[in-house]
């Protein structure tokens, strides 16, 4: 008996004191729970300060498999509370080697409440927050998305990762065997911080309006689908970006989701004739010609031996001006004026404009276009007939609405941007400067190319884009879409308004009217323009540069000489 004492004494010795600390570990080990508190992620904001993207508190549901009692019996309790399959929580619980599992992330109130009356041990809550869009998919491609740990996948949410995630806590806490806290142990909590918010120059009621506008001509026309812009052209702030989806045999059309991508920056076109207002400004700027120079203009012209390009309408010899050219959308004018620029000077202004180069918003998966050098061996002589029309070449309609915003800031650019401001988690709002400018073209080349683009409105090619009570500027565009299949064609009319003081600009791009369907941008493209830019002027509160009493100019026919 005093050997087994002296032997108990020894053991008790060494498990309380030489080896207390490791023991002590082991049995906190197996005793502690360690549950990872998101943060919540920060909100993000349209101009005005609606909402577009926040995180509501949520709670989610965890359990410790290893004092899971009934496996099986928990799981038929639970299954038609969670909405989870039987067999699945069946499964999650039975693990009884893991110490957490998660059995559904962000329940509402309700769900909680039902699964604690359950009581069942070895359940646990832990505070989430899940992310919602108040207006759905409204701007979905713009804003993105966030994967199940509020992870920023795509859009905004994914490229302000860092602002937006803010950083998460720590639960830690001491339970019996039942999985219920023990009193008067450790039960530390470390506190998540909330990220930052973000301030959009978006505005929430424009972006429904300019989307619903969109969605109908694509329906009306059974196109693949449309994209529009509206920008400030003082700021270049922009106020709203669109992507919208064709109709199937089994969907109508429909604004695109988060998920799909943000068509106005991602995605290339070949422009077609609003391609002519870099063309006529270049050769306005290296004084080759001016507004008022006369050219002989048959219907067709043949740069190359197997090269002919014509009008999209047969006419007789034509001695056009350049601002008849403009106006009649000519493609063969177009090309007789680039001969005088030459292929290096047009490609100076091309890329002057911003071609080939990403927008200032440098937006997740944004494309630069293409855009041969005049040098490049797939630069051929046929290049300087399909380039000045807009054809063999490629660029996004930002892009391209940036040529216009150019011309309407009197020949200096203004870089587009989506962010007005970020805001701490202090609350501190940190505006987003606007970035500078530089002068593209000269005021005096602005002035005359804003002219002929006025007449486009009120007597050319672009007499549906007319807005009562305001001067209109801007051009059509009706381009052969790659790889040129008879009847595949791109529309779009982008322009500014009012001409005189010019305060937004807006572009409208159709993709691809369906069988049958008018193709012409002076059809399809032109009046959604009207429609999106007289909504935006009057939220803007813009007031009227015309007397309202003034009829707008009949139109005769949108029908125009843009296809090459």
């Amino acid at each position: 008996m005093v050997v087994a004492l002296t032997a108990m004494v020894a053991r008790l010795f060494d498990v309380q004191a030489v080896h207390a600390q490791h023991y002590s570990a082991l049995s906190l080990a197996q005793s502690s729970h360690n549950v990872t508190l998101a943060a919540e992620r920060g909100s993000v904001f349209d101009r005005n300060g609606d909402y577009l993207a926040l995180s509501i508190p949520q709670t989610t549901i965890y359990a410790d498999p290893r004092v899971i009692r009934a496996p099986a019996a928990d799981a038929a309790k639970l299954a038609p509370v969670v909405g989870i399959p039987e067999a699945t929580l069946a499964r999650l619980l039975g693990q009884h080697g893991r110490a957490f599992v998660y059995i559904k992330r962000k329940v509402d109130d309700a769900t909680v409440s039902r699964v604690k009356a359950l009581h069942i041990p070895g359940l646990g809550y832990a505070p989430e927050s899940r992310r919602f869009y108040p207006d759905g998919s409204l701007a979905g491609p713009v804003l993105g998305f966030v994967g199940t740990d509020n992870t920023g996948l795509g859009g905004l949410e994914a490229d302000y990762q860092g602002l937006l995630r803010g950083h998460p806590g720590k639960l830690s806490s001491e339970t019996d065997p039942s999985g219920r806290d023990i009193p008067g142990t450790v039960h530390t909590v470390t506190a998540a911080r909330r990220g930052g918010d973000l301030v959009l120059t978006l505005d929430d009621s424009l972006q429904h309006d300019v989307e619903q506008a969109l969605v109908a001509e694509v329906q009306q026309v059974r196109a693949r689908g449309g994209m529009a812009v509206i920008s400030d052209v003082s700021t270049g702030d922009v106020l709203a970006m669109a992507t919208v989806d064709g109709p199937s045999e089994r969907t109508p059309a429909r604004p695109a989701g988060a998920r799909e991508q943000n068509a106005p920056l991602t995605t290339v076109y070949e422009p077609g004739s609003t391609n002519k207002v870099i063309t006529v400004a270049s050769a306005l700027e290296t004084g080759v010609a001016n507004e008022n120079t006369v050219f002989t203009v048959p219907d067709s012209i043949t740069l190359a031996k197997d090269a002919v390009f014509t009008d999209a309408e047969p006419h007789g010899v034509q001695q056009w001006t350049v601002k008849d050219i403009m106006r009649e959308s000519s493609n063969v004018g177009a090309i007789k004026i680039a001969a005088l620029v030459g292929k290096t000077r047009l490609d100076h202004y091309l890329r002057a404009f911003g071609f080939g180069t990403k927008t200032a918003i440098n937006f997740p998966g944004e494309e630069a276009g293409l855009l041969l050098h005049p040098d490049d061996p797939n630069f051929t002589a046929s290049s300087m007939g399909s380039i000045p029309i807009g054809q063999g070449i490629a660029v996004t309609p930002m892009q391209m609405l940036d040529v216009f915003s150019t011309v309407a800031n009197g020949g200096v650019s203004r870089p587009p941007r989506l962010i007005a401001a970020t805001i701490g988690a202090d609350g501190k709002r940190v505006d987003v400067p606007e970035m500078p400018g530089r002068r593209v073209i000269s005021p005096l080349t602005a002035s005359a190319i804003n002219d002929m683009l006025r007449g486009v409105v009120t007597g050319g090619t672009g007499q549906r884009a007319a807005i009562p009570g305001y001067t209109v500027a801007g051009k059509t565009g009706t381009a052969r879409k790659p790889p040129y299949r008879p009847g595949v064609y791109m529309a779009s009319f982008a322009g500014f308004a009012p001409a005189e003081a010019p305060r937004l600009a807006a572009i409208v791009v159709i993709d691809q009217p369906g069988p049958g369907e008018s193709y012409y941008g002076g059809d399809i493209a032109a009046p959604v323009f009207a429609r999106i830019m007289s909504e935006a002027l009057t939220r803007e509160r813009v007031p009227p540069t015309v007397d309202l009493a003034q009829p707008l100019p009949k139109v005769t026919s949108a029908r125009s000489n843009d296809v090459p």
